[in-house]
């Protein structure tokens, strides 16, 4: 398949620059994948979509301030680092910017010297392995020097960073948020479970390779990043009984879509389960685990319209596209949402 059959056109402002003031007031447009129908709705009718026996399935990974900045120990120079994942002890995959300004054996510091970072070796895709020192710990200095992670198509300032963060964000190693999440309160999901609808969680930790743009023409060659997974023996246990009770398993974002289609074995089913997880989704992906999907819209030729594709049909979803660019609903991290039945 070639990458520019997942081609749009986006108009840029469309690309939602802030998060709204209530989580649950942005649009929703639902997708019908069997008939191809479009009804548009606002997010929180969300729960006439769900019905007692389904299960919601959320990522509940904490996006890190893992952007810094500091400069060379010994000349002064500006540099940016975006932590990627956490390797052995204090080492961390980065992105560094300038990256050519940061050599193996150069150290950069941060904030008054309480944090130090010495690059140790070069990594795939030109990122660089850090080692950082420090007192104290490690993760209080994060949250003391380190911003969030924006997306590069996020111009305006964050004021409160925490909606960039899920209400249920709880283990930490995100270097991006898992954004369909974001549209949740607290009281909105109390009010699915009062309905009878199973809420359950799995960790993925976003990586910047979700963001990365698709290098190739054929997608077929597209080498898929790794990240880090968990499934829980009760998430196991509410998903395999949700699944013999006829009930429909609906995740909340592509990481969690991920996730379930990497660990559920021929059948659907689930055991609980911890790794790594490079599985690539896109058109003629048979689906093992997946029912239905709550995502964002996303970019043009991504891994993203590419999964969501799969599931809904290459033509339907850039029909829905389409659609959505007419009816000027906002895209990406902060912008509206579809439901995928």
């Amino acid at each position: 398949m070639d990458i520019h059959d997942f081609d749009f056109h986006l108009p840029e402002e469309l690309i939602a620059q802030v998060p709204l003031q209530d989580r649950t007031s942005s649009r929703l447009m639902v997708l019908d994948k069997k008939t191809g129908s479009i009804s548009h709705e606002s997010f929180r009718s969300i729960e006439n979509y769900l019905q007692k026996g389904d299960c919601l399935v959320l990522n509940d990974t904490k996006v890190l301030p893992a952007r810094l900045i500091g400069e060379k120990e010994n000349t002064g120079a500006a540099i940016e680092l975006l932590l990627l994942k956490q390797m052995d002890g204090d080492q961390w995959e980065t992105l560094a910017k300038p990256a050519k300004r940061l050599k193996v054996g150069t150290t950069v510091v941060f904030g008054n010297g309480q944090l130090k970072a010495v690059c140790t070796a070069i990594g795939e895709q030109g990122s660089r392995i850090m080692e950082f020192t420090y007192e104290g710990i490690f993760y209080e200095l994060l949250d003391q020097l380190g911003d969030m992670p924006l997306p590069p198509y996020i111009k305006e300032k964050l004021n409160d960073r925490d909606r960039y963060q899920t209400v249920f964000a709880k283990e930490r190693g995100s270097a991006a948020a898992p954004t369909a999440g974001l549209h949740f309160t607290d009281e909105l999901l109390e009010t699915l479970k009062r309905k009878g609808v199973n809420i359950a969680f799995i960790t993925l930790h976003v990586g910047l390779g979700t963001f990365r743009p698709v290098s190739v023409d054929s997608i077929e060659e597209h080498d898929m990043h790794s990240e880090y997974y968990q499934l829980s023996e009760e998430t196991a246990q509410t998903l395999n009984a949700v699944r013999s009770s006829g009930g429909k398993i609906v995740t909340v974002g592509t990481t969690s879509t991920r996730t379930l289609e990497t660990i559920a074995d021929s059948t659907g089913l689930f055991q609980a389960s911890s790794g790594w997880t490079n599985i690539f989704i896109y058109p003629g992906y048979t689906f093992k685990a997946v029912d239905a999907l709550l995502t964002n819209f996303h970019l043009p030729k991504s891994t993203l319209i590419m999964l969501v594709s799969a599931l809904a049909g290459q033509d339907q979803t850039l029909a829905a596209y389409e659609e959505a660019v007419k009816e000027k609903y906002r895209f990406f991290s902060f912008g509206d949402a579809m439901l995928i039945k």
